[in-house]
């Protein structure tokens, strides 16, 4: 990263914690209107620094290939697809596959904030899916904090020598379950319970997730792993472009 590119990145991170803390006594998507004014612009501006790193991060991958934007835009597509396919779980949030672990594994987890954050501009716009107002807290639980979760487990993996395609289910699934998890914890702070505040909130939508979350998790590990295994078959140029092959044996 060239000295600009991280004074941007400073700049952004100092905004971010300067405009990401609410004032309030109780410091997937979820719908138009239904955060508070102050929780959006939080949300926002947490998010500006991981996408700005995620432009820098595509950046630099189209430069030193610009065959990557096939599997790049592919990758796009598939959080599109599979996070438009939407199961209603509780008023204000519902299930549904996210996706951004395929990118996260191929291109890192920055790289997927933009990705993400795109497809949830059109979802909003095109299919009431999300909204607007809450773009930076959908932002934030599926194109952040979800593919970095899902990359790290994915690394971890390797370096404990887990078979790949395995690594490659289990970095999706949990990817997927982390998500929800943030999900659970952004309408808790939003929405603490009169017993128990923010935690007895947070266990309460949780549980309501999982009877649909947890088989949708599981499902689009195994379609991960399927699309990855399905790469290496027919695109394995366009993998190795991007370095993911180095990894096979």
């Amino acid at each position: 990263m060239s000295k600009k590119e991280k004074s941007i990145m400073k700049l952004a991170t100092a905004f971010a914690l300067t405009f990401g803390i609410v004032p309030s006594a109780y410091a997937m998507h979820i719908m138009e209107g239904y955060l508070p004014v102050g929780y959006c612009i939080a949300w926002g501006a947490v998010c500006v620094p991981f996408l700005i790193a995620g432009f820098f991060s595509i950046q630099k991958t189209l430069r030193e290939n610009r065959k990557a934007i096939t599997v790049l835009a592919m990758s796009g597509a598939f959080v599109f697809v599979i996070s438009s396919l939407k199961i209603p779980s509780v008023t204000g949030s519902c299930s549904h596959m996210t996706g951004t672990g395929l990118g996260a594994i191929l291109f890192g987890p920055s790289a997927v904030s933009i990705l993400g954050i795109i497809v949830l501009i059109f979802q909003a716009v095109l299919l009431a899916h999300g909204g607007l107002t809450t773009l930076g807290a959908n932002t934030f639980s599926m194109a952040i904090a979800g593919p970095f979760v899902s990359f790290g487990i994915y690394k971890l993996c390797k370096v404990l020598k887990v078979n790949k395609m395995v690594a490659v289910f289990l970095a999706a699934t949990l990817g997927d379950l982390f998500t929800y998890c943030v999900t659970s914890l952004q309408l808790a702070i939003a929405y603490p319970s009169e017993i128990g505040g923010v935690g007895a909130s947070a266990v309460k939508f949780l549980g309501v997730f999982a009877p649909t979350q947890l088989p949708l998790a599981v499902i689009e590990g195994i379609l991960t792993t399927v699309i990855v295994m399905t790469l290496e078959t027919y695109a394995l140029p366009e993998l190795k472009a991007i370095g993911f092959t180095r990894e096979v044996k």
